[in-house]
Order: C-alpha cells, then sequence, then structure tokens
C-alpha cells in the first residue's frame, strides 16, 4: 500500500479513536442511578479567581451506591461548591452541613430510566456521525492523492480499508452504548 494513504489510514484511526473515547466520556455523564464521583467532573468551582474542576479542589467519595460526599481542602469552599453543583443542574440538591456536601442520588423512575436512554442513543449517534465525518475526510484526502500519482487501485484499496476502520470504530461506540443502556435499564 501507498505511504501516503498509510499515513492517511493511521491519522483517520486516531482520530476515531478519539471519537470513541469523547462519547465514552459524554456517556459516563449521564447517570444510571449509581453515585459515581464522575457524575461530577463536567463541574468547576471558582478557586481564586481561576476556574478550577471540582475533583481538583476536593476529595469525592461514595460512602454508599446512593451518596457522594464531597469534601473541600478548605472550608472556605463549601458554598461555592454548592453553587456550583446548583448551577450544573445535574438534578441533585447538595446538603452541606458544615464540613463536607453530600448529595443523595434518586433511584431512577422508569420513564427517567426511558429518557436516559434516549440520551444514551443520542450521544451514540453524535460519535457514530464523527467518526462518518473523519470517514469522509479521509477518503476526500485519498482521492486527492490521485494527482500525487496515486494510482486507481491504491486508492480504492485505501477507501476500503477506511471503511474497514469506520465500521470498528462505530462498532465500538455501539459497544459502549448497549453496555451504559444495560446499566440503566438495570434497577
Amino acid at each position: 500500500m501507498n505511504e501516503l494513504i498509510s499515513l492517511q489510514l493511521e491519522d483517520s484511526a486516531e482520530q476515531m479513536q478519539k471519537a470513541v473515547a469523547h462519547t465514552e466520556t459524554e456517556l459516563t455523564k449521564i447517570r444510571a442511578g449509581k453515585a459515581m464521583p464522575s457524575m461530577l467532573d463536567g463541574i468547576h468551582v471558582d478557586y481564586y479567581g481561576s476556574s478550577t474542576p471540582l475533583s481538583q479542589v476536593s476529595n469525592i467519595n461514595t460512602p454508599d451506591a446512593r451518596t457522594l460526599l464531597i469534601q473541600p481542602w478548605e472550608k472556605s469552599l463549601l458554598n461555592t461548591i454548592e453553587k456550583a453543583i446548583m448551577d450544573a443542574n445535574i438534578g441533585l440538591t447538595p446538603q452541606n452541613d458544615g464540613s463536607v456536601i453530600r448529595l443523595n442520588v434518586p433511584p431512577l423512575t422508569e420513564e427517567r430510566r426511558r429518557d436516559l436512554v434516549r440520551k444514551v442513543k443520542d450521544e451514540a449517534e453524535k460519535g457514530k456521525v464523527a467518526i462518518r465525518n473523519i470517514r469522509k475526510d479521509a477518503n476526500d484526502a485519498i482521492k486527492k492523492l490521485k494527482n500525487d500519482g496515486v494510482s486507481e487501485d491504491e486508492i480504492k484499496v485505501g477507501e476500503t480499508e477506511v471503511q474497514k476502520l469506520t465500521d470498528k470504530y462505530i462498532a465500538d461506540v455501539d459497544k459502549l452504548a448497549e453496555a451504559k443502556e444495560k446499566d440503566i435499564m438495570t434497577v
């Protein structure tokens, strides 16, 4: 196979891998009824004038399956953290006892589970669209190599390889989504 096509394939595989990783990250933010520190990953607090991830200014533990315990390193951050959680609108109400913040994760209703499954499907679809866009860009780049003296046959082989990569990474996204759906629907 032509070296230019090989480089394009490597680049595309790397981009597709990143798309899968991003989808996985987005899926972990969707809560499945169990308390997980990753539920708070997107929350930032104002720490001495700079926006800092919650996990970098506190310890986040799960004493049981339904509770998140946030212990800030500085007591002065309690109200700031509480406000950040409220502003993040993650559906959890913080309980501040003066030294730690507790978040009770309510059990999911059937309707809420279905909503979350829909959200999972949306996120998975976004991941697949990203992968398909990478495929399109890769195929366009490979077709342009014809001007650099790459033969039609090599271009066809390159496009076939890009399709194989696309299928592989879309299957990865499907597996992630399936696992998350199963997690959500398990009572």
